[in-house]
């Protein structure tokens, strides 16, 4: 079975303190070790020249055993609960993709 992919990306306010988005990131880098559904996870900014970020700065990948594991063991649990109540202040949009990996 392919792994599960989970794409997040976020556009914060403009006015979003600096400290608060560091937050948001390492408490997003913390969720591996507090919720062992996730088997994969890798982040970054984007640093595309080509213009089309439409505002969206920050990018976290989540991979998954299955679409099961995301819906179980993931979206309702405690931890990620309290990392999406954080999200409030300081972000502006968000964008939620997922796919099963193909080669």
């Amino acid at each position: 079975m392919s792994s599960y992919r989970h794409i997040v990306i976020f556009q914060f306010k403009a006015d979003a303190p600096a400290e608060k988005v560091r937050g948001v990131v390492e408490a997003f880098k913390a969720l591996p070790g507090k919720l062992p559904a996730i088997q994969g996870f890798e982040w970054g900014t984007n640093v595309s020249p080509e213009g089309l970020d439409q505002g969206f700065t920050h990018i976290f990948t989540l991979t998954f055993a299955s679409k099961e594991a995301l819906e179980k063991q993931y979206l309702h649990e405690p931890a990620h609960q309290e990392f999406v109540a954080m999200l409030g202040g300081v972000l502006e949009k968000a964008l939620v993709v997922d796919y099963v990996a193909a080669a």
